[in-house]
């Protein structure tokens, strides 16, 4: 007689997920389109048409990329109400983390109190934050975390050349944290997700850290970008990804209460918009106005936003969508915490 078969066993845990609560984080220091144009001979006027961008936040020293995340983080998990020793995992989505080891996630759980928790950084540039949001939700309704913080935190002063007349004026620093928990409903639609490796060279990095010992360049090495490239790329086809994640969950435009968008640039918001037929009544995020645009902590910054201003409620539907280098590309429609 044969000896059975032994089974393994697979975790499971509640049918539904969502943002319990959000919270951000933003540099004192506030840098007008004035202090950006010089180096680059340009003017407010210039900056304000391209990008739609008055200003933007940059970091002091002592706010690296661990303390505003860990900023962020407290207050998302003071709004969810959940202590810290109950987070089961913590993701930090970050592309300005200049260390190669330990992952900052590591250093920002402890920092928070969430010693018992896994932590790992993800690299997914601006659509970092809705790639983390996947795992989160996943994670939660598989059972191998009650609660995840997830973490966007970027210092893209770090990384911009602030002569290059292309990228400069774009980019501000900041941090943004959503807490994601068990929910008695869906509210963490089906994630729409991709990345096109073919253009890889649309948004890249100038020398990478390998260059930078063996052949040390003339600057330290900064983000690049061929900008007419990514507005078409993100106008076209990211309002197709858009349409598609808003399909998956089950709603139509008249159903959401906001669109979310990575805050890229105001010119990419309004024609995402335009593309998508939204109706009236559906708050539009434009952060980058006055945060420009800070990658992987853009839609958390921008969903703190319009709660705070009360352009869009608790609890209603807001289409996200994160894109950027890779070309990679994540969006969910989600309930609002």
């Amino acid at each position: 007689m044969s000896a059975p078969v032994p089974v393994l066993r697979s975790s499971s845990g509640p049918a539904h997920a969502r943002i319990l609560a959000v919270g951000g984080y933003r540099p004192s220091r506030v840098v007008s389109n004035d202090e950006v144009a010089e180096p680059i001979n340009s003017s407010d006027k210039w900056i304000r048409e391209r990008s739609g961008i008055a200003e933007r936040r940059w970091a002091d020293p002592h706010e690296t990329i661990t303390a505003m995340g860990v900023a962020a983080a407290g207050k998302a998990l003071a709004g969810a109400g959940i202590a810290a020793d109950r987070i089961g995992c913590v993701i930090v989505a970050t592309s300005t983390h200049f260390r190669q080891l330990p992952a900052a996630a590591a250093e920002i759980a402890h920092k928070v109190g969430a010693h018992k928790a896994s932590a790992f950084d993800i690299s997914a540039a601006c659509a970092g934050f809705t790639h983390g949001l996947a795992l989160a939700g996943d994670m939660v309704r598989s059972g191998s975390a009650e609660y995840v913080l997830l973490v966007g935190t970027e210092r893209m002063s770090d990384l911009i050349d602030r002569e290059d007349r292309g990228t400069a004026f774009l980019f501000g620093d900041g941090a943004g944290a959503v807490v994601v928990g068990p929910s008695a409903t869906a509210g963490i639609g089906p994630v729409v997700w991709g990345a096109d490796g073919s253009q890889t060279a649309a948004i890249d990095q100038s020398a990478s850290w390998l260059d930078l010992r063996d052949n040390p360049p003339e600057r330290f090495p900064a983000l690049t970008m061929q900008g007419q490239t990514v507005f078409r790329w993100a106008v076209y086809q990211m309002a197709e990804a858009a349409g598609q994640a808003l399909d998956a969950s089950g709603l139509t435009a008249d159903q959401l209460t906001a669109f979310i968008p990575h805050q890229a640039n105001l010119r990419i918001v309004d024609a995402l918009t335009k593309a998508l037929k939204l109706p009236a009544h559906v708050a539009v995020a434009q952060d980058v106005v006055h945060s420009g645009n800070t990658s992987a902590a853009s839609i958390p910054l921008a969903m703190e936003k319009v709660l705070e201003l009360g352009q869009a409620r608790s609890g209603g539907f807001a289409l996200t969508l994160g894109f950027g280098a890779g070309l990679s590309y994540a969006g969910q429609v989600v309930a609002l915490p």
